[in-house]
């Protein structure tokens, strides 16, 4: 488990299309001090059905963005297979 796996479960749960999280929040949210490794470990994040999108160092914020056309981020094993399977229905029908 990465050590900020709790924080992408509680963003993928929260489900806005775009929104920001305090520095404070997120290390709430994580149960653990921010620190350098969420630059790497933010690269985990689309499997959860997001993108870190901007970082600002001033205002102590990180913004989030739902990621559009991905049938495989986040949600349970059936969510994601129900999603294929209307992709997969809709590409037939064209």
């Amino acid at each position: 488990m990465n050590k900020y796996e709790p924080l992408w479960n509680w963003i993928r749960e929260n489900g806005t299309d775009s929104f920001s999280l305090t520095f404070d929040e997120i290390e709430k949210i994580a149960g653990l001090p921010l620190d350098h490794a969420f630059l790497n470990a933010r690269k985990e994040l689309p499997q959860y059905g997001y993108k870190a999108g901007k970082i600002s160092l001033k205002g102590k914020t990180v913004g989030f963005e739902k990621v559009k056309g991905n049938p495989d981020a986040g949600g349970s094993a059936e969510q994601k297979a129900e999603v294929r399977k209307n992709a997969w229905k809709s590409a037939c029908r064209d």
